[in-house]
């Protein structure tokens, strides 16, 4: 089929914290090595709930890219760039908006979840209500067959996968089309004509799935074909249409168990957060501050680290030893609340610290951040008028 592309991305709305790097540039990072990945600034997608403050996208783009370059991801291996300098991401959503029922877009959960949260915003905008449309269209751009998600963005997934559906089954329709793929699985060369056409008889019959991915094996391997008709032989093979946007796959990734300085979800809604580049003098002061457990009113009490936040961010930080260390030292009050935090603080600022030296070099010259967003957009921008182009062409709008 298409390539194996993965595709993220993340709003500028501030600066990045700890939450960020565990629940999703880690993962990122391993993804990077496995994949080719697109990872974008959704500048666009910011805008449907700052609107009215612009200025907190614009002083948030850069530092968030540097953010990622800290954590890891690698521009070598990544194509990194912002939404906005791509714009066939606004006429694909444009051009889906169109065939695209409005329940669709009510019915997400986020939906009415935001307008809920978010009270003190008016989010009865076109924008908000078409966001998970836009989503779908970053996501459909790049025929990712692989979106990292937690769990509360499958609903999200679910709908890119109808809006591609819908798509292919409106435009995907083409005159003659049987006859085209016959002869397009000609070109695939005697033998594997014959493999292919057999798979896919085994799988319009008798539903054998290994037989479609043998069939899909097939024709992803021949590089000579025409992208015309390797939309046409993957479309032959489930129906009687053209493939040309791919139904992507939630690639379910672990609920970030990182707490905040208060024991809750590390958000900067609740205030709790420790930020990415954050001084050593700012952590230390942080952590030394933390509430611990209420029982310990005086260093002689004894504790219960389940009753503690520290405690939770130890489980993230700390190795076996350590970790045994704070449960008998707070059960039997031999340490206390200060004396715990110390190899936390340790943890925390030995973590940073290849952050802050991988940071400095774009902070003391711009100019090598710019490039990689530069060469990130044009990579980006290719791959997306190829997609824009197909899109055209099936609706009837490549005049000449």
């Amino acid at each position: 089929m298409f390539a194996e592309r993965v595709i993220s991305g993340m709003r500028p709305t501030g600066s990045l914290h700890l939450g960020h790097y565990h629940g999703v540039l880690k993962n990122w990072i391993r993804l990077q090595s496995e994949y080719p990945c697109f990872f974008f600034v959704a500048d666009w997608h910011a805008l449907t709930t700052h609107y009215d403050s612009p200025e907190i996208i614009e002083a948030s783009v850069w530092d968030m890219v540097i953010d990622w370059l800290a954590a890891g991801v690698d521009p070598t291996q990544s194509t990194l760039f912002i939404q906005s300098k791509v714009p066939e991401h606004a006429e694909l959503f444009l051009l889906l908006s169109m065939g695209t029922p409005l329940g669709w877009l009510e019915r997400v959960p986020t939906y009415k979840d935001q307008i809920e949260k978010l009270k003190e915003k008016d989010l009865q905008t076109y924008g908000f209500l078409g966001y998970p449309l836009l989503q779908a269209a970053d996501i459909l751009m790049y025929r990712a067959q692989h979106v990292p998600v937690g769990e509360d963005q499958i609903p999200h997934v679910e709908m890119t996968r109808e809006v591609a559906r819908r798509f292919n089954h409106l435009y995907g329709r083409e005159a003659g089309f049987e006859e085209k793929a016959i002869t397009a699985a000609k070109k695939l060369g005697g033998k594997r004509t014959k493999l292919y056409l057999e798979a896919r008889t085994a799988f319009q019959e008798k539903g054998d799935q290994d037989a479609l991915e043998t069939a899909k094996a097939i024709v992803h391997e021949d590089q000579s074909l025409s992208m015309g008709d390797r939309e046409r032989l993957f479309g032959y093979l489930e129906g009687a249409r053209r493939i040309i946007l791919v139904e992507p796959q939630a690639l379910l990734t672990p609920a970030s168990k990182m707490p905040g300085l208060d024991g809750q979800k590390m958000s900067k809604s609740y205030q709790n957060t420790i930020s990415m580049r954050e001084s050593e003098e700012s952590i230390t002061k942080k952590v030394k501050t933390m509430p611990t457990d209420p029982a310990r009113v005086r260093r002689t009490d004894p504790g219960n680290p389940q009753h503690c936040p520290v405690w939770q961010l130890h489980a993230v930080y700390s190795d076996e030893n350590t970790k045994k260390w704070v449960q008998q030292g707070c059960q039997s009050a031999g340490i206390g609340c200060i004396e715990c935090k110390e190899p936390l603080i340790k943890s925390i600022l030995i973590e940073q610290q290849p952050m802050l030296e991988r940071a400095q070099k774009y902070l003391d010259d711009p100019s090598l951040l710019r490039a990689i967003i530069a060469d990130g957009c044009d990579n980006a921008r290719k791959v997306a008028q190829e997609t824009m182009r197909d899109v055209r062409e099936a609706m009837g709008l490549d005049y000449s």
